[in-house]
Order: C-alpha cells, then sequence, then structure tokens
C-alpha cells in the first residue's frame, strides 16, 4: 500500500518532534541538588552523633538503667522511669540502645564502609569507620551479650534479614582486630578531611582514639582471657593512647544543637532524677572538688515549683544524696533521718555545669585511659609505675572539669592529689573507684567498668519489689520485637549465654 504524500509529511514532522524532545531529555529531568548518595564522611558524622544520647537511647535509657545501677543517679519514680531505682525489667527503656544502633548507627556504618572500602582515596574515612563500628558494638554487646555481630547492618546490601547471634567472646576477639588493624591503616599521606565532627581531619588523633578504644576493650578481658588482654594492652601502648586532655574524643554541643540529657532534664525531667547518695557520700568523705560542679540542692524545696535559684546551693558541706531502694512514696520515711524536707530536698545534677545545654559529652578520655594504664601496670603489663598512671588519671579529669567552665584551681588538685596517693594494698580499689567518678555521665562506660571490675564496692539496691536475683543488674534483655522478627536466631543465643533476664552476666563478667 502507497502513503499519501499528506501522510508521510505528518509523519516525519511528529517523528522530527519526538527526536527534538528527546534531545537533552536526561539533563533536563535530573534534580541537581538532590543526591543519589550522600559523601561518606558526611554520613559517618551522622553515625557518630547518632551513637549519642538520642532518640531516648541517652535519655529514659541511660537515666533510668545505667546511671541508677552504678548509683550516682536515681529517681523515686515508677511507671515509664522505673528501671535501675527498682532493680525491674522496663521494656520500653531496655530496648532503647538496640533500637537507636541497630537501626541508625549500624545501618550508617555499614553504608560507609561499603562505599569506601576498595576507593583508595577514602582510606582514611574507611578505618575511621572500622573504629567507631569497633566502639559502637563494644557498647552493644556490653549491654546485652551475644548479639548480632558478622551478619549486623546488611539488611541493604546482601538482604539478611534474620541476622545470626555472635558470641560475646567471638565478637571481642574481632573487634580488637579491627581496631588494631584500622588504627594501624590510617595515613597522614591522604589530605585531611576538615569536616570530620570529632577532629577536623586529624589522623594522628583519630589513630590515639583507636588505640584507647583497643585499651579499653583489652582490658575487658582480664578475668576471662588474660593473656589477650596483656597482648592487646601492650599494642594499644606501642600504637599510642590519648596523650592529654586535648585528644579527648568529644561531642560539642551549642544553645542550638544541644546536649540531649541537660535537655531532657531541663525541659520535663529536672523534679525527676537526684544524685544517689552512695556517689555522693563518697566525694563528701574524700574532699572532692568535684562535688560542687556535679551538684546543685535546692534547699527546703517543698515541691518541684519551689527547686528556683534562689533555693540553688552547690556547697559540699549540704549536698544530700537520695538513699537506694525507695520509691516516691516510702522515701517519705527516711525525710528526717536525711535531714530534708521533702524528696525535692535532695541534691540532684548540676545544670548549670555538666549539664547545661551546651555541656560537652565525652566518648573516651586521657583521664580514663591514664587510670587503665594505672590497673594495667599494677597487672604487671605495661612499663611505668600504678602510682604515676593514677595520679596522671585523677589529674586529668580534675582539669577536665574546666569544659564545664568549672576549673579547679592548682592548688586544690594538688592538695586532692596528697591527700589520696596510691595505696598498693588497695589498688583496683582506688583505681576502678576513680574510674567511675572519671565516667560521671558516660553511663555504658561506668556500667561496664563496674561489673568488669567489681568497683566501687556498692552495696544492692535494697528495693523490696527487686526481680534481681542477684547482687546487681548485670545486661539488658533482649527487645521483645526480636521474638517477632528473629526468634531462631535469638534463641539460639539464649541456650547458648542463659536467660533473658536481668540477672545473666554476659561473658566477660566473671565473678
Amino acid at each position: 500500500m502507497k502513503l499519501s504524500i499528506k501522510y508521510t509529511l505528518t509523519l516525519l514532522f511528529s517523528l522530527s518532534l519526538l527526536s527534538g524532545c528527546d534531545q537533552g531529555f536526561d539533563e533536563v529531568n535530573t534534580n541537581k541538588v538532590d543526591p543519589t548518595s550522600l559523601a561518606a564522611p558526611m554520613v559517618l558524622n551522622k553515625a557518630i552523633i547518632n551513637t549519642n544520647y538520642l532518640d531516648g537511647f541517652g535519655t529514659l535509657g541511660m537515666l533510668t538503667y545505667n546511671f541508677g545501677i552504678v548509683q550516682q543517679i536515681i529517681t523515686p519514680y515508677g511507671s515509664s522511669l522505673s528501671g535501675a531505682n527498682y532493680d525491674q525489667v522496663n521494656s520500653s527503656n531496655t530496648p532503647l540502645v538496640w533500637q537507636n544502633f541497630y537501626r541508625n548507627v549500624l545501618k550508617q556504618l555499614v553504608s560507609v564502609l561499603a562505599q569506601t572500602k576498595s576507593d583508595p582515596l577514602q582510606i582514611n574515612t574507611y578505618n575511621a569507620a572500622r573504629i567507631w563500628k569497633a566502639y559502637v558494638f563494644m557498647i552493644l554487646t556490653d549491654t546485652y551479650g551475644d548479639v548480632p555481630y558478622f551478619e549486623a547492618g546488611q539488611g541493604y546490601t546482601t538482604e539478611i534479614i534474620t541476622p545470626k547471634y555472635d558470641a560475646q567472646q567471638d565478637i571481642y576477639k574481632d573487634l580488637l582486630k579491627e581496631l588494631d588493624e584500622a588504627s594501624a591503616g590510617l595515613t597522614t599521606t591522604q589530605s585531611p578531611i576538615v569536616t570530620d565532627i570529632l577532629y577536623g581531619g586529624d589522623v594522628a588523633k583519630w589513630k590515639k582514639l583507636g588505640y584507647s578504644f583497643m585499651l579499653r576493650a583489652a582490658m575487658r578481658l582480664t578475668k576471662v582471657d588474660p593473656a589477650m588482654a596483656q597482648s592487646y594492652v601492650a599494642k594499644a601502648v606501642a600504637g599510642g593512647v590519648l596523650q592529654s586532655n586535648a585528644d579527648n574524643s568529644i561531642l560539642r554541643h551549642t544553645a542550638i544543637y544541644n546536649n540531649y540529657i541537660a535537655n531532657h532534664l531541663q525541659a520535663r525531667e529536672k523534679t525527676n532524677f537526684y544524685l544517689a547518695a552512695p556517689f555522693v557520700d563518697y566525694l563528701k568523705a574524700n574532699n572532692d572538688p568535684r562535688l560542687p560542679i556535679f551538684s546543685v540542692r535546692y534547699v527546703g524545696a517543698k515541691g518541684g515549683q519551689e527547686q528556683v535559684a534562689a533555693r540553688a546551693s552547690s556547697d559540699p558541706a549540704i549536698q544530700i544524696g537520695m538513699p537506694m531502694g525507695y520509691n516516691d512514696v516510702s522515701i517519705n520515711t527516711v525525710l528526717a533521718q536525711n535531714n530534708v524536707v521533702s524528696l525535692w530536698d535532695f541534691t540532684q545534677v548540676n545544670l548549670t555545669t555538666v549539664l547545661k545545654l551546651d555541656a560537652p559529652e565525652y566518648h573516651v578520655t586521657y583521664g580514663q585511659t591514664q587510670l587503665l594504664l594505672a590497673e594495667a601496670a599494677v597487672r604487671g603489663w605495661v612499663t611505668g609505675t600504678a602510682a604515676d598512671y593514677y595520679a596522671k588519671g585523677i589529674r586529668a579529669n580534675l582539669e577536665q572539669m574546666a569544659s564545664y567552665g568549672s576549673t579547679i584551681p592548682e592548688a586544690s588538685i594538688k592538695a586532692y592529689l596528697d591527700a589520696h596517693p596510691l595505696d598498693a594494698g588497695k589498688a583496683l580499689d582506688q583505681i576502678n573507684t576513680q574510674y567511675w567518678v572519671a565516667s560521671f555521665l558516660d553511663g555504658t562506660e561506668a556500667f561496664a567498668n563496674f561489673r568488669r571490675s567489681g568497683f566501687p564496692a556498692l552495696k544492692k539496691n535494697p528495693y523490696p519489689g527487686s526481680e534481681v536475683k542477684g547482687d546487681f543488674i548485670r545486661r539488658m534483655p533482649y527487645p521483645d520485637s526480636e521474638i517477632i522478627v528473629n526468634s531462631g536466631k535469638l534463641n539460639e543465643a539464649i541456650t547458648r549465654q542463659g536467660p533473658n533476664t536481668l540477672d545473666t552476666r554476659v561473658w566477660w563478667d566473671k565473678k
């Protein structure tokens, strides 16, 4: 059949229009300000920020358990605030670390690692992400015990949505390997990544961070594998750990980007949380210059509305910590013997210093590191004297108070050190009790080191409704959600580790 001239011309004209419309189509329909992938250093920054006190992880999760278990901050209230104050399971707060880390932090870190692993120009971002991932998993496994590790965070990459739980012993072995390789793998031959939120791309400081985390991880194994612990302590020291407070790993805050626990307390929980008596009593008995920085008491307050500036005092002599083992009703039976008029009259955390809105948050510090080296020296694992490391660790934490706007005078630092020399017969007690103080507000680390070392020598919470059969809470139970989405692998972990209760000890937590 022959086509008419008119039809042929119309067809050619239409095709020419289609061809013209197609030219530049990809460019026109590409949104140049909506990236399909984010730069790996930016995602790493997000992971670091999300590791901290976000989305309940550092609020009710930290306030109701970690701080209460180590008897530094306590609340007499129950319901949504129950936890270590009553030694009970609160299934709303025990999963918070798990949920934040697996849903946010690890997903971001796995993405960074996948994006940078084969790119030699991003070797420092790759190794920094490995270091941070090891730190994140330390917190996870220390909190719950056996957890998904080798297959974790791979839902988007390998479609593993029911990862197996790995034994904590295997996790720690790999964490130490990762910290060793990643710290050594950082290089100064590349330009610094100045957008790095922790150190501005300072590779030397990232190396010190990695080796300091390695020291911390190695010391976890003192009771279960001292040979491995000693080996990695030596590697950490040889690699180079934090050398001063200038090396501390800090998340800085501003009037706009607030310290999350500070914001939480100042916004709605101020009247609910108090410094615990064991912590206040220790600081008072030792004339500790940190007490007035840590504390404030609204003297004579009979209610939350009376906790006003006119009543506020940080005078160490009048600080009174809240005793353990009481709820908001039974606490009224011991007010007179504690010389307070109400529960609102007990000492609280100072919201103008350590928990002001722009107060910094620490991941690992020079003071903590020196105190761990003091214990390593007691065990004969490092050169140098335990007394020297001990004094340096205490001094570092005292000087760290300046970051809260509360500089301790040199004369006061010297007086405190002179009054508290290391006694060889009580060395492990002294060192780890000072670590407890130096880890104030670092709840996950204070909880972990307390279980590992057994110090300070706290008394069991005497609350009559306690669900804990042993002395203290030893771990957080797995989230109920895991029973639904990953019950088979969860049951394998419970069979291996022990009952899913507050009493079950993690692998390195031996009597």
